[in-house]
Protein backbone atom coordinates (compact mmCIF):
# COMPACT_ATOMS: atom_id res chain seq x y z
CA UNK A 1 0.00 0.00 0.00
CA UNK A 2 2.52 2.74 1.33
CA UNK A 3 6.16 2.33 0.94
CA UNK A 4 8.93 5.06 1.96
CA UNK A 5 12.52 4.53 1.14
CA UNK A 6 15.60 6.71 2.43
CA UNK A 7 13.30 9.76 2.92
CA UNK A 8 15.18 12.86 4.30
CA UNK A 9 13.72 15.49 5.23
CA UNK A 10 15.37 19.12 5.95
CA UNK A 11 13.31 22.23 7.71
CA UNK A 12 15.42 25.17 6.58
CA UNK A 13 19.22 24.08 6.88
CA UNK A 14 18.33 21.70 9.85
CA UNK A 15 18.06 17.41 9.00
CA UNK A 16 14.97 16.14 10.85
CA UNK A 17 14.55 12.81 8.92
CA UNK A 18 17.67 10.43 7.97
CA UNK A 19 17.18 8.21 5.32
CA UNK A 20 13.86 6.92 7.32
CA UNK A 21 12.18 3.55 5.33
CA UNK A 22 9.41 1.63 6.19
CA UNK A 23 5.93 -0.01 4.82
CA UNK A 24 2.72 -0.41 5.50
CA UNK A 25 0.89 -3.13 3.94
CA UNK A 26 -2.36 -3.65 2.37
CA UNK A 27 -5.01 -3.72 5.14
CA UNK A 28 -2.56 -3.74 7.94
CA UNK A 29 -1.81 -1.24 10.78
CA UNK A 30 1.41 -0.22 11.63
CA UNK A 31 1.95 2.52 14.02
CA UNK A 32 5.07 4.70 14.41
CA UNK A 33 6.28 5.80 17.96
CA UNK A 34 9.13 8.50 19.56
CA UNK A 35 8.98 10.74 21.99
CA UNK A 36 8.37 14.59 21.07
CA UNK A 37 10.66 15.97 18.25
CA UNK A 38 11.77 12.22 17.28
CA UNK A 39 9.97 12.93 13.68
CA UNK A 40 6.71 11.68 13.78
CA UNK A 41 4.55 14.27 12.64
CA UNK A 42 7.52 15.17 10.02
CA UNK A 43 6.70 12.00 8.19
CA UNK A 44 3.37 12.25 8.31
CA UNK A 45 3.60 15.75 6.84
CA UNK A 46 5.92 14.54 4.46
CA UNK A 47 3.43 11.60 3.41
CA UNK A 48 0.47 13.88 2.77
CA UNK A 49 2.79 16.26 0.59
CA UNK A 50 2.88 18.71 3.34
CA UNK A 51 7.10 18.59 3.48
CA UNK A 52 8.63 17.78 0.64
CA UNK A 53 11.76 15.01 1.11
CA UNK A 54 14.91 16.19 0.30
CA UNK A 55 16.17 13.08 -0.80
CA UNK A 56 14.41 9.46 -0.65
CA UNK A 57 10.90 8.28 -2.44
CA UNK A 58 7.31 7.37 -1.45
CA UNK A 59 5.36 5.22 -3.37
CA UNK A 60 1.82 4.89 -3.00
CA UNK A 61 0.09 1.96 -4.34
CA UNK A 62 3.25 1.32 -6.28
CA UNK A 63 2.79 5.15 -7.82
CA UNK A 64 5.27 7.79 -6.71
CA UNK A 65 4.07 10.51 -4.42
CA UNK A 66 6.71 12.13 -3.07
CA UNK A 67 6.53 15.62 -4.56
CA UNK A 68 3.03 16.15 -5.27
CA UNK A 69 0.53 18.02 -4.07
CA UNK A 70 -1.84 17.41 -1.35
CA UNK A 71 -4.93 17.44 -3.12
CA UNK A 72 -3.39 15.38 -5.69
CA UNK A 73 -2.20 12.91 -2.85
CA UNK A 74 -5.66 12.72 -1.39
CA UNK A 75 -7.36 11.62 -4.70
CA UNK A 76 -4.60 8.55 -5.32
CA UNK A 77 -5.99 7.66 -1.49
CA UNK A 78 -4.35 9.07 1.27
CA UNK A 79 -6.01 11.06 3.84
CA UNK A 80 -4.35 12.56 6.99
CA UNK A 81 -5.92 13.21 10.63
CA UNK A 82 -4.07 15.90 12.16
CA UNK A 83 -3.18 16.23 16.00
CA UNK A 84 -5.14 18.87 16.91
CA UNK A 85 -8.25 17.71 14.82
CA UNK A 86 -8.64 21.62 13.03
CA UNK A 87 -12.00 21.63 12.76
CA UNK A 88 -14.06 24.62 11.04
CA UNK A 89 -15.40 25.67 14.27
CA UNK A 90 -18.12 28.35 13.34
CA UNK A 91 -19.47 25.45 10.54
CA UNK A 92 -21.83 22.66 11.61
CA UNK A 93 -20.88 18.93 11.85
CA UNK A 94 -22.30 18.12 8.54
CA UNK A 95 -20.52 20.85 6.87
CA UNK A 96 -17.67 19.99 8.15
CA UNK A 97 -17.84 16.57 6.84
CA UNK A 98 -18.74 17.51 3.47
CA UNK A 99 -15.38 19.47 2.91
CA UNK A 100 -14.22 16.00 3.14
CA UNK A 101 -15.36 14.92 -0.06
CA UNK A 102 -14.20 18.30 -1.25
CA UNK A 103 -12.16 16.12 -4.17
CA UNK A 104 -15.01 14.55 -5.18
CA UNK A 105 -17.79 14.62 -7.60
CA UNK A 106 -19.83 11.74 -7.60
CA UNK A 107 -22.60 13.16 -5.74
CA UNK A 108 -24.67 10.08 -5.24
CA UNK A 109 -21.48 8.02 -3.53
CA UNK A 110 -21.08 10.81 -1.05
CA UNK A 111 -24.48 10.67 0.07
CA UNK A 112 -24.14 7.06 0.71
CA UNK A 113 -20.65 7.98 2.51
CA UNK A 114 -22.03 10.52 4.32
CA UNK A 115 -24.53 7.64 6.16
CA UNK A 116 -22.16 5.30 6.07
CA UNK A 117 -19.77 7.59 8.14
CA UNK A 118 -23.19 8.88 10.47
CA UNK A 119 -23.57 5.09 11.30
CA UNK A 120 -20.41 4.72 12.55
CA UNK A 121 -20.53 8.10 14.94
CA UNK A 122 -24.24 7.87 15.43
CA UNK A 123 -23.00 10.98 17.86
CA UNK A 124 -22.49 13.22 14.76
CA UNK A 125 -25.43 12.36 13.30
CA UNK A 126 -27.53 13.59 16.61
CA UNK A 127 -25.56 16.49 16.52
CA UNK A 128 -25.36 17.23 12.97
CA UNK A 129 -26.61 20.80 12.60
CA UNK A 130 -24.16 22.06 15.77
CA UNK A 131 -21.57 24.09 15.56
CA UNK A 132 -17.87 21.90 15.43
CA UNK A 133 -16.58 24.10 17.77
CA UNK A 134 -19.22 23.42 20.22
CA UNK A 135 -18.18 19.49 20.58
CA UNK A 136 -16.38 17.77 23.00
CA UNK A 137 -12.61 16.72 22.53
CA UNK A 138 -13.74 13.00 22.01
CA UNK A 139 -16.65 14.36 19.64
CA UNK A 140 -14.21 16.38 17.20
CA UNK A 141 -11.59 13.64 17.25
CA UNK A 142 -14.39 11.71 15.62
CA UNK A 143 -15.78 14.09 13.14
CA UNK A 144 -11.85 14.36 12.06
CA UNK A 145 -12.30 11.00 11.18
CA UNK A 146 -14.99 10.88 9.43
CA UNK A 147 -14.03 14.22 7.06
CA UNK A 148 -11.02 12.07 6.42
CA UNK A 149 -13.51 9.09 5.73
CA UNK A 150 -15.21 10.72 3.09
CA UNK A 151 -12.06 11.19 0.28
CA UNK A 152 -12.44 7.31 0.23
CA UNK A 153 -8.92 6.48 1.42
CA UNK A 154 -6.78 3.45 1.02
CA UNK A 155 -5.06 4.45 3.44
CA UNK A 156 -5.39 6.66 6.60
CA UNK A 157 -2.53 8.47 8.82
CA UNK A 158 -3.52 8.93 12.38
CA UNK A 159 -1.38 11.68 13.99
CA UNK A 160 -1.72 11.21 18.00
CA UNK A 161 -5.82 10.26 18.13
CA UNK A 162 -5.69 9.51 21.78
CA UNK A 163 -3.75 12.96 22.84
CA UNK A 164 -6.38 14.75 25.41
CA UNK A 165 -8.92 11.88 25.15
CA UNK A 166 -10.37 9.94 28.64
CA UNK A 167 -9.47 6.44 29.26
CA UNK A 168 -13.13 5.55 28.08
CA UNK A 169 -12.83 7.43 25.06
CA UNK A 170 -9.09 6.09 24.23
CA UNK A 171 -10.87 2.58 24.17
CA UNK A 172 -13.76 3.97 22.14
CA UNK A 173 -11.20 5.40 19.48
CA UNK A 174 -8.97 2.13 19.19
CA UNK A 175 -12.73 0.16 18.77
CA UNK A 176 -13.29 2.35 16.12
CA UNK A 177 -9.89 2.21 14.33
CA UNK A 178 -10.02 -1.52 14.52
CA UNK A 179 -13.66 -1.53 12.65
CA UNK A 180 -12.01 0.41 10.28
CA UNK A 181 -8.72 -1.63 9.91
CA UNK A 182 -11.06 -4.35 9.78
CA UNK A 183 -13.22 -3.11 7.09
CA UNK A 184 -9.80 -3.02 4.39
CA UNK A 185 -8.61 0.49 5.60
CA UNK A 186 -4.72 0.55 6.15
CA UNK A 187 -3.12 2.95 8.66
CA UNK A 188 -0.15 4.61 9.77
CA UNK A 189 -0.74 5.29 13.78
CA UNK A 190 1.68 7.89 14.92
CA UNK A 191 1.42 7.61 18.94
CA UNK A 192 3.03 8.24 21.91
CA UNK A 193 0.59 6.07 24.09
CA UNK A 194 2.14 2.60 23.79
CA UNK A 195 -1.08 1.29 24.77
CA UNK A 196 -2.76 2.10 22.17
CA UNK A 197 -0.05 1.42 19.25
CA UNK A 198 0.38 -2.50 20.84
CA UNK A 199 -3.47 -3.00 20.58
CA UNK A 200 -3.64 -2.19 16.76
CA UNK A 201 -0.79 -2.58 15.34
CA UNK A 202 0.74 -5.47 13.84
CA UNK A 203 4.93 -4.00 13.44
CA UNK A 204 5.77 -0.33 15.29
CA UNK A 205 8.67 1.25 14.45
CA UNK A 206 10.29 3.49 16.69
CA UNK A 207 11.47 7.11 15.61
CA UNK A 208 14.45 8.63 17.65
CA UNK A 209 16.32 12.08 16.52
CA UNK A 210 14.80 11.29 13.12
CA UNK A 211 16.02 8.08 12.12
CA UNK A 212 14.17 4.53 12.77
CA UNK A 213 16.01 3.01 15.90
CA UNK A 214 14.31 0.00 16.44
CA UNK A 215 11.41 -2.09 14.63
CA UNK A 216 9.57 -4.66 16.52
CA UNK A 217 6.05 -6.35 16.77
CA UNK A 218 2.68 -4.48 18.75
CA UNK A 219 2.69 -7.58 20.74
CA UNK A 220 6.28 -6.66 22.06
CA UNK A 221 5.73 -3.22 22.66
CA UNK A 222 3.72 -4.31 26.39
CA UNK A 223 5.86 -5.15 29.21
CA UNK A 224 9.52 -4.68 27.53
CA UNK A 225 10.59 -2.04 30.32
CA UNK A 226 14.17 -2.22 28.23
CA UNK A 227 12.62 -1.34 24.92
CA UNK A 228 10.22 1.24 26.63
CA UNK A 229 12.99 3.41 28.76
CA UNK A 230 16.08 3.07 25.97
CA UNK A 231 13.44 4.26 22.79
CA UNK A 232 10.99 5.61 24.58
CA UNK A 233 11.81 7.45 27.56
CA UNK A 234 9.99 5.94 29.79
Amino acid sequence: MLNVENANVWYGVTPVLHDVSFEVPDKQVIALLGGNGAGKSTTLNMLSGLLKPRSGTVTLKGKRVDGLHPHDIVVRGMAQVPQGRYMWPTMSVRDNIALGAITRHDKAAIRRDTAAVLDIFPVLAERGSARAGDLSGGQQQMLAIARALMSRPSILLMDEPSHGLSPKLVEEMVAILRRLNESGLAILLVEQNVGVAAALASVAHVLRNGKIALTTTGAELIGNAELLHSYLGR
